[in-house]
């Protein structure tokens, strides 16, 4: 063999050597780059992990408060239709009770003899009834007054 064709195939195998070594190093350069960008998209996700742990407490915290609220809410409808059940029970009992105060009026309008039928009150004649305006007597027994006598709710 020539010494030309064994400088080549050792130059051949020096270059493919070479190659390799380049490759080799190459692809380790990219893994460790690759390592490094992987570790620091896990540090930005932990970190970012952290800060949805944090506002998934808001929440549970803020869903708690609105329940709570909730329930309240709830508690003061009940009790306001308890207070307005209470308010219409008192207010039918006022109702019925002024109704047998107005019954009690008109059967005392009815014996008095000061009103007459049609509910105007009559001046009374007394033996020592004086006219506070002049000092005189009151001189007619059946004078009537022009406003009806008063038996309304206030």
């Amino acid at each position: 063999m020539d010494n030309n064709v064994v400088v080549w195939i050792v130059v051949a195998i020096a270059a493919l050597l070479a190659v390799a070594l380049i490759v080799f190093l190459a692809r380790r350069a990219r893994n460790e780059r690759r390592r490094l960008e992987a570790e620091r998209l896990r540090a930005e996700v932990d970190q970012k992990a952290q800060h949805v742990e944090k506002r998934e407490t808001v929440a549970q915290e803020t869903e708690a408060r609105a329940r709570a609220a909730q329930a309240e809410a709830e508690a003061k409808a009940a009790e306001a239709a308890r207070l307005q059940d209470r308010a219409r029970t008192h207010r039918d009992a006022v109702n019925s009770k002024r109704d047998e105060l107005d019954e009690q009026r008109a059967r005392a309008d009815a014996l008095d003899p000061r009103v007459n039928d049609h509910g105007r009150k009559t001046d009374a004649v007394r033996d020592s009834a004086a006219d506070p305006r002049d000092g005189t007597r009151a001189k007619d027994a059946t004078k009537t007054t022009d406003a009806p006598v008063e038996h309304r709710r206030p």
